[in-house]
């Protein structure tokens, strides 16, 4: 997963993953019917038909987790009217455990359950990140008529030791609403969709987006590739993305070679209005054949296109790990009392170190721009528990403090990956990086046989060189401060300044500008020093910032104040509505973009030109 938050103090970049169980098929079957016509009150009929149960009593549960989201969510919450029956439609007692589980009697008796389903996107209250909000592209969504992001595991649960039994899922929808999704369609018809899977864990791995059909489909060296978009407005199409989308769809199936056999793979695009009851939690999350993206449709086009490569090349590596390299903790995942691993450097670390290597390794971005993230990764990484070891953080991510810290998977987790690549390249004279490892592991490995946490270590060490085994205890296990300059060194990379235009209304974390309470307006803040954009059109502390190129601007919409003026170049004309002591003013002029120092790399050492190229391009 990789989650993109948005807010006016920090625009945030984290990530998060998933994968599955597996077991011998049974001869029953879980039915399941969701309905998507009849919507009332916003809320989902699911009915499901039981499988055979040869208990007094059963337990069935929607999940509190899903393996991927590192993150307690009770989706189970957001349904209710909970009913059970047997066949002859006499109801049974229902006793409701938690917010995730009933518990039936008479279970031996059991036809079917029923009960309704309420979306996630109507009750986030914010970013997603930092408060108790499900992660949009895990949530769900019903716009009757209009949308459904229909996430199997916030509509469909399982029975008590039933979780390897086959599912068959019907779907009525509206004719007009077309289904995207990797999994087939089995029935012709234009208003019931039917699928099967072979267990519970491949269904949750499967979501499907429901609204007019707006998609594209291409193939990339073997892979079947669908893009579908839902744009409230019409603003973006799957086609106006498709170009870039291929592009880098393409590098990365280049840059993994043998790794990948997956024949199908699926984006589901959903653009938020940013309305209160729309999603507000941004980013992405993978599967092993799909990705779900949840953006502000506000945004403009560059920065929609570039969040997608950042998003969906990370999800996409996962395909590497965890869904393909990953211990039993992810294999045999609890959807309700979960346990988890102590690897999230490689299941999220590696997979974003891959994200942004690929990246330079296919041309896509140059030298500088790489070495740009990887200093941005070190200042972000270096403000969180540095100090702290991450397999301990990694086993207990749900529970504070550990919690809290789970952003340094993306930042530390991929400089961790960044530095075993480098240790194996100067011990290999460049002949093979973590890619080669990854490769390994893989056929060590792989989707059906996972491995036991505590042994991962040994056999990566075993597999590279013990230089590599050290690395890992001491700064992964360990709690020692990862030295970043040592190993960027090797490859003959050094600290470097460089000036470079900054953020219009923010400096690092802290925001030029707010919002009063009372009126809802945006306020230059009064209490700090303003940069140069401010000081060059004479805005003082207090000014309230009506509109900007007659575009006008409030608590409703400040999302899009920060995203476009992200686009603002250097001169461009700019006209501002303002009122400063309750008088409206006009001020008109010119964009003068702050300037600050950053701290960067650059290559300095010739001598190390040969094993650099084998790093960056090999």
């Amino acid at each position: 997963m990789k989650k993109i938050i948005y807010t006016l103090a920090l625009a945030v970049t984290l990530w998060s993953c998933k994968t599955g169980s597996a077991g011998a098929a049974k001869k029953n079957t879980v039915d399941v019917n969701i309905n998507l016509t009849d919507v009332k009150d916003d809320k989902v009929l699911v009915t499901v038909t039981a499988p055979e149960i040869k208990t007094d009593e059963v337990t069935y549960s929607i999940p509190k987790t899903v393996p991927g989201t590192y993150s307690t969510d009770n989706y189970g919450k957001y349904s209710g009217d909970f009913k059970a029956y047997d066949a002859k439609g006499t109801e049974l007692a229902v006793k409701r455990i938690d917010d995730n589980s009933w518990s039936i009697s008479n279970a031996k008796t059991l036809q079917k359950v029923t009960y309704l389903v309420g979306d996630t996107f109507d009750t986030e209250k914010g970013t997603g990140f930092g408060n108790d909000d499900v992660f949009s592209p895990a949530g769900t969504n019903i716009n009757a008529g209009v949308n459904f992001m229909v996430n199997t595991h916030g509509f469909v649960g399982y029975f008590q030791d039933k979780l390897d039994v086959p599912y068959k899922v019907t779907i009525t929808h509206p004719e007009t609403l077309w289904g995207a999704t990797s999994m087939t369609d089995e029935d012709a018809s234009k208003t019931s969709d039917v699928f099967t899977t072979p267990r519970y864990a491949v269904l949750v791995e499967n979501p499907i987006m429901y609204s007019k059909p707006d998609y594209t489909t291409f193939n990339v060296n073997g892979m079947d590739i669908l893009i579908a978009v839902y744009s409230p407005t019409g603003k973006f199409t799957a086609e106006s993305i498709t170009p870039e989308m291929k592009t880098m769809m393409t590098a990365q199936k280049n840059f993994l070679g043998k790794v990948n056999a997956t024949k199908k793979y699926t984006v589901l695009l959903y653009l938020s209005s940013m309305a209160k009851d729309d999603a507000h939690g941004f980013g992405a999350l993978e599967h092993p054949t799909a990705t779900t993206v949840v953006l502000p449709e506000s945004m403009p086009k560059e920065k929609l296109v570039e969040s997608m490569k950042d998003v969906v090349s990370h999800e996409f590596f996962h395909i590497v790990t965890p869904l393909t390299v990953h211990s039993k903790e992810i294999q045999y995942f609890d959807y309700n009392a979960p346990k988890m691993s102590e690897h999230l450097w490689m299941y999220e670390g590696v997979t974003e170190y891959f994200a942004n290597l690929f990246q330079i390794n296919q041309g896509l971005i140059n030298e500088a721009e790489f070495y740009t993230r990887i200093a941005d990764k070190i200042q972000q990484s270096k403000s969180l528990n540095d100090t702290m070891s991450f397999t301990l953080m990694s086993a207990n991510v749900l529970e504070q403090p550990y919690k809290d810290q789970y952003l340094n998977v993306y930042q530390k987790g991929a400089l961790i990956g960044m530095c075993i690549d480098i240790i194996i390249r100067e011990k290999s004279n460049g002949e093979r990086g973590i890619l080669d490892l990854m490769h390994k592991l893989s056929n060590e490995y792989g989707i059906e046989k996972p491995f036991n946490d505590n042994e991962l270590f040994a056999k990566i060490t075993e597999l590279t060189y013990p230089e590599v085994g050290e690395f890992l205890k001491t700064y992964v296990q360990g709690t020692t401060p990862i030295p970043y300059e040592v190993y960027l060194a090797k490859v003959g990379v050094t600290k470097s300044m460089e000036k470079k235009a900054g953020p219009v209304f923010l400096k690092g974390q802290t925001p030029y500008i707010s919002i009063d309470k009372q009126t809802k307006e945006i306020i230059v803040r009064p209490d700090i020093e303003q940069n140069n954009f401010f000081k060059n059109l004479n805005l003082k502390g207090g000014d309230i910032i009506v509109s900007i190129n007659n575009k006008p601007y409030s608590v409703t919409n400040i999302y899009d104040l920060i995203t476009e003026s992200e686009n603002w170049k250097e001169n461009d004309p700019i006209t501002l509505e303002i009122k400063r002591g309750g008088v409206a003013q006009t001020i008109k002029g010119t964009v003068k973009l702050p300037s600050e120092e950053t701290e960067t790399f650059k290559a300095t050492d010739a001598s190390k030109d040969k094993l650099r190229n084998a790093w960056l391009k090999g």
